[in-house]
């Protein structure tokens, strides 16, 4: 009677400590799981946020009746994109969804960086007080958003890590917890935008580019006029 009584009541234990140990498990994979989700949210809100700077950095160089209505046009069109997709925890697990995303962010980054590079030829936009403000505003929220980005990163990183832990692994698949993406650079994004400012519209490739008369041409692999790295 007594070693059966023993019997149950390691059972018993063994059972007891497996269920606390699964819901502990379990837990922090909820934990886990809704701190990707907060600085998701977080990070599409420092996106809307350099989207709502656009327009009027659009307004203010327009006014300086620049000749650059293309790289103008790409950045509004960048823009309009970009504030028609938010990244969902859905979209997450959703492997073209979350490369579209970063593709049509990356392209208004793309835009913007162009529109800065073109711009440095109007010493008199520089000059002005709002657009100035404007320059620093986003720039700010660039950085803000790289950093954002990183601790996307860094939440993912250890959610990912302990889905992929044995044993923890095995609640995760029975719960349904799965690995999420990471936010990756963009293809191209350290390589400076090339541009021309003797052409129309601003860029322009400079294996193209005319030469000036009784001049060697310009070696293909740098850009004509000054140029700062994209952001």
């Amino acid at each position: 009677m007594k070693k059966g009584t023993l019997i149950v009541g390691g059972i018993v234990l063994l059972v007891l400590i497996l269920f606390m140990w699964w819901r502990s498990t379990y837990n922090s994979f909820v934990t886990m799981d809704e701190g990707v989700k907060a600085q998701l949210g977080q990070l599409n809100n420092v996106y809307q946020q350099r989207a709502d700077l656009i327009p009027n950095l659009v307004a203010t160089v327009q006014g300086s009746a620049i000749n650059e209505r293309q790289t103008l046009t790409d950045v509004i069109d960048a823009r309009s994109k970009a504030t028609g997709v938010q990244l969902t925890p859905e979209a997450l697990k959703d492997p073209q969804a979350f490369q579209n995303f970063q593709q049509i962010q990356g392209n208004l980054s793309s835009a913007l960086s162009r529109l800065m590079v073109v711009v440095e030829q109007y010493p008199q936009l520089k000059s002005q007080a709002n657009f100035t403000v404007l320059m620093s505003q986003l720039e700010g929220q660039e950085n803000r958003i790289r950093l954002e980005r990183n601790r996307y990163n860094d939440e993912v990183r250890d959610f990912n890590a302990r889905v992929r832990s044995f044993p923890a692994s095995m609640i995760a698949s029975m719960s349904g917890f799965t690995e999420y993406p990471y936010f990756e650079a963009a293809a191209g994004a350290e390589n400076a935008p090339k541009v021309n400012f003797g052409a129309p519209g601003g860029t322009e490739n400079p294996a193209t580019a005319p030469t000036p008369e009784n001049s060697a041409p310009a070696p293909s692999s740098e850009p004509h006029g000054p140029v700062r790295p994209s952001r």
